[in-house]
């Protein structure tokens, strides 16, 4: 499937598919969303609250998805925020409807699901990318060259040194660019939702709060599982909303002792997902080419 992408002046829809979002971030997000060049529209429920934590029932979440998948004019669905409640939506999804319906999505952390669920169900390539109250209500939430880059096609995308990233392992690889948040990644395994792994694959993890022996654990579950048996490379994000500085050399030690018999490059500290600032796009599902401290883009 050719990869969506926007222009200035597209119209873009705001959902809330997990946690209940504040709604002054949300209008900050989309005033940055309207200086940026786009024309945000916020959908029917992306600014409920409840029940419990979820920014409405489940029912009205998945039905802001399909709206705004189906309205002709709308060339983009953005994320408010993260939080739990995107798994949730799987078996509701219309795969009918979204496969007809290509356009880009974006978002992070929770989401992932819904980025593996794209991936496996509709080849659909979608976005690891800034969201509306967490990244566009901030004034240097997001990196507009890896923005413009992977969603616009401005330029020819990449990242590498300055982008955070720097080697675990040495080595070079091609495949395709998957992965996200590494606990709902994990927490798939066992679901008829598990992200497949079925091409040669450069895999990307980060996380929230997440231990250097969790870190090791989840690794090793997916390895056990088999889920690194096409992965031909890692790029692993920035840890700071992980650990504390003084704790870097402990889960570098972790992450590689996990991957003792995994022998491609390992590289770490891409600044995409989980970071206070200038958040990086990552285009999930693109052939890429690790080389280092280096991701690009290949081919779609």
């Amino acid at each position: 499937m050719t990869r969506p992408g926007l222009r200035q002046d597209s119209r873009v829809a705001v959902v809330s598919p997990a946690s209940a979002a504040k709604a002054e971030l949300v209008e900050l997000g989309c005033e940055r969303l309207r200086a940026f060049g786009y024309e945000p529209v916020v959908m029917p429920h992306a600014l409920d609250r409840g029940p419990l934590y979820y920014a409405g029932t489940a029912k009205d979440r998945v039905a802001d998805l399909h709206a705004a998948f189906a309205d002709e004019s709308i060339e983009g669905v953005i994320c408010t925020r993260g939080g739990w409640g995107s798994a949730e939506l799987l078996p509701l999804l219309d795969r009918e409807l979204l496969r007809a319906n290509p356009k880009v999505f974006v978002g992070y952390s929770d989401h992932t699901s819904l980025h593996a669920w794209f991936w496996n169900e509709c080849e659909l390539p979608t976005f690891y990318a800034p969201m509306v109250a967490a990244d566009w209500a901030k004034d240097d939430g997001v990196d507009a060259r890896t923005w413009r880059a992977a969603l616009e096609g401005v330029d020819a995308w990449s990242v590498g040194a300055g982008d955070g990233m720097r080697v675990l392992r040495e080595g070079k690889a091609e495949g395709r660019l998957l992965g996200g948040c590494l606990s709902i990644v994990v927490e798939a395994l066992g679901t008829p939702w598990a992200l497949r792994i079925d091409e040669p694959t450069v895999l990307f993890l980060e996380d929230i709060g997440t231990k250097p022996y969790k870190w090791d654990r989840f690794l090793q579950h997916l390895k056990f599982a088999g889920m690194l048996k096409n992965v031909r490379g890692i790029v692993f994000g920035d840890m700071s909303a992980n650990i504390e500085p003084n704790e870097m050399e402990l889960l570098e030690a972790a992450c590689l002792h996990a991957l003792g018999d995994f022998d491609g490059p390992v590289a770490i500290g891409l600044k995409c997902g989980h970071v206070d600032a200038e958040n990086r796009s990552l285009p999930l599902g693109a052939w890429v080419k690790i080389d280092a401290s280096e991701l690009i883009t290949l081919r779609e």
